[in-house]
């Protein structure tokens, strides 16, 4: 029922938001003299927020059609490589006037309630200097009961998929939840002796151990029990959707937890938005608009995914106490003996606390200290981890560097050292 109230609820606003809308165009139009007025400007800054609070964001565009590359301007085509129920592999694909030796770059973007389009910064600031894939997670709600259904076990094939894809010599990066499963699917390869498995894995803000600093998020998981969270946030999806029927965490579920975690940061937000628009201080609304429309555009989570994930990972603890399996596969971390980590975190991280991320280095007991490296990056929260100014001054530097060093062709291209 939550549901179909939720959308009733949104039906019942339409109305609201239409007039809502046309009060916004009356008072932007030059020829109302109301328009120049301080009054005029409030009215026509309420009506602003009000439609922006109560419309859906639908899946955001990626927007990025072109990349600078030695100083040039480069188009950039979306291709889509692998088409999967739950997920397509998706190229960027540089239009290059002659080929590069650019490393293979595979980024998993978190399936955990935002689309991928939320890494945006993150292929843009990697695309000048790797061939980018990413994983494009789709809507459940849009998939029909019919087809396959998807959990953790089926996220970590994916994976092992895709770089069967890609091929020996793909690096991958992991933002947040995915840096399980990328664990996983590496360590599986690795004990395999997988040519494919990754080359080096960069994990960020990822919950590999969440007895480490605990958070909010991993204290609420840990407050239920696994049946307490398939009772009250899993639910159907209602009609006239294409998934109608099918069992989901429903996205907008997740970012009602996500902004009451930082309720008083998102109030001051939005009553400088309003201030702005108000002052007619467009750039800096802009700004503000753009970012919750990417920050609101959710998507919901199958079901069985979200209830393995919550159990193996929140209240488990499978994989730091190995104990995790994988289809029959054990998920043995020490298997990893050629894949070089680098562990990410943020310090003021408050969905993946400092130490969770950095546990893999632990786990990884096959692998040399010149394979493993860690980064805390300092005054920087969860999201500025993989996006703005710090991830693209002091983050991204760290980790093309990493990846330039353990990438097997450009090592190999190296000129042997002459003897002394």
């Amino acid at each position: 029922m939550l549901y179909y109230m939720h959308e009733m609820q949104r039906m019942m606003m339409a109305p609201s938001r239409m007039l809502a809308q046309g009060a916004r165009l009356a008072m932007r139009n030059p020829m109302n003299p109301l328009a120049y007025t301080n009054a005029g400007r409030t009215m026509m800054s309420t009506a602003d927020l009000f439609e922006h609070l109560t419309r859906r964001f639908g899946k955001p565009e990626w927007d990025l059609d072109t990349t600078v590359i030695d100083g040039k301007e480069v188009d950039v085509e979306y291709e889509t490589v692998v088409h999967r129920t739950f997920c397509h592999l998706v190229h960027f694909k540089r239009k290059l006037a002659r080929k590069r030796n650019d490393p293979k770059l595979l980024i998993v973007a978190p399936l955990s309630g935002h689309y991928a389009t939320l890494l945006r910064g993150t292929v843009e600031e990697m695309i000048p200097d790797h061939e980018v894939y990413i994983t494009d997670w789709q809507d459940p709600r849009m998939i029909p009961v019919t087809e396959d259904k998807f959990n953790l076990n089926d996220y970590i094939d994916y994976l092992v998929d895709f770089l069967h894809v890609l091929g020996p010599n793909t690096h991958v990066i992991a933002v947040c939840q995915p840096a399980v499963p990328s664990l996983a699917a590496t360590a599986i390869m690795s004990g395999w002796g997988d040519l494919c498995a990754p080359a080096t894995l960069t994990m960020m803000g990822g919950p590999i151990d969440t007895r480490e600093s605990p958070t909010a998020v991993n204290k609420l998981a840990k407050e239920h029990t696994i049946e307490w969270f398939e009772r009250n946030v899993i639910v159907n999806v209602p009609l006239p959707y294409p998934g109608a029927m099918r069992k989901v965490y429903p996205g907008f579920i997740q970012l009602t937890n996500f902004i009451s975690m930082n309720l008083d940061r998102h109030l001051a937000s939005y009553h400088e938005l309003f201030d702005h628009l108000v002052q007619g201080d467009d750039d800096a609304a802009e700004k503000k608009i753009a970012f919750y429309e990417e920050y609101r555009a959710v998507m919901d989570l199958p079901a069985e995914y979200y209830l393995q994930t919550v159990k193996t990972v929140f209240q488990d603890h499978a994989l730091p106490k190995g104990e995790m399996m994988a289809r029959w596969h054990p998920v043995d971390v020490g298997k990893i003996d050629r894949t070089a980590l680098l562990c990410v975190e943020g310090e003021l991280d408050d969905i993946s606390g400092v130490g969770q991320t950095k546990a893999a280095l632990k786990l990884a007991t096959g692998l040399s200290d010149d394979k493993k490296l860690y980064h805390l990056q300092k005054a920087a929260g969860h999201y500025g981890i993989f996006n703005g100014s710090k991830w693209r001054n002091q983050i991204a530097p760290v980790v093309k560097k990493w990846i330039r060093t353990h990438d097997q062709d450009l090592q190999a291209k190296k000129p042997a050292k002459k003897a002394a």
